[in-house]
């Protein structure tokens, strides 16, 4: 909780720096071992876009969804700094799959800019099987020439889709 955390890090700078740290040094191990390709599978991104997880989680009406995924993305960008140019890194942004379940629904509207525009990736993975993922549109903030690999068949339901549906 974030009372324990403070005990250890009164400054919030000062942890967000050795987290970042912690996930070179990891990058660099993998790297170093010979992985080429590394994911972040982040189920934070997933969780900002879900309206009643946010209201639910917040009691501190200062703290803003918009600060909180600018903090997000510099922690991950700071994550990435400095790693190697033949390293792949994606970021699959997670809404859940324990035990054939979801904990995340909502548009990726409101973390668009952020994510998409402006994390130091080089692809993304995104859950676009359900209406629970919103629509295409903020697809548009994609920057660059990132990849967008679009996860349009469940795997939360073993129902076999009717193949006009995967189409449409």
């Amino acid at each position: 909780n974030g009372i324990t955390t403070r005990s250890f890090y009164p400054d919030l700078e000062e942890l967000i720096q050795d987290i970042a740290a912690a996930y070179r040094q990891v990058i660099k191990d993998l790297y170093d071992a010979g992985c080429r390709n590394i994911q972040f599978d982040d189920c934070t991104w997933g969780m900002c876009c879900d309206h009643a997880y946010w209201t639910g989680r917040q009691k501190d009406k200062s703290v803003t969804i918009e600060g909180e995924t600018a903090k997000y993305l510099r922690l991950n960008n700071l994550a990435l700094e400095g790693r190697p140019h033949d390293l792949a890194f994606t970021t699959h942004v997670c809404r859940g799959n324990y035990d054939s379940t979801w904990f995340g629904q909502g548009g990726y509207d409101k973390i668009a800019d952020e994510l998409f525009g402006k994390e130091d990736v080089n692809a993304y993975y995104l859950e676009f099987d359900t209406e629970r993922a919103g629509t295409f549109e903020s697809l548009a903030k994609v920057s660059g020439d990132k990849k967008v690999v679009l996860g349009l068949i469940t795997s939360k339901n073993p129902t076999l889709e009717e193949k006009e549906t995967i189409i449409s």
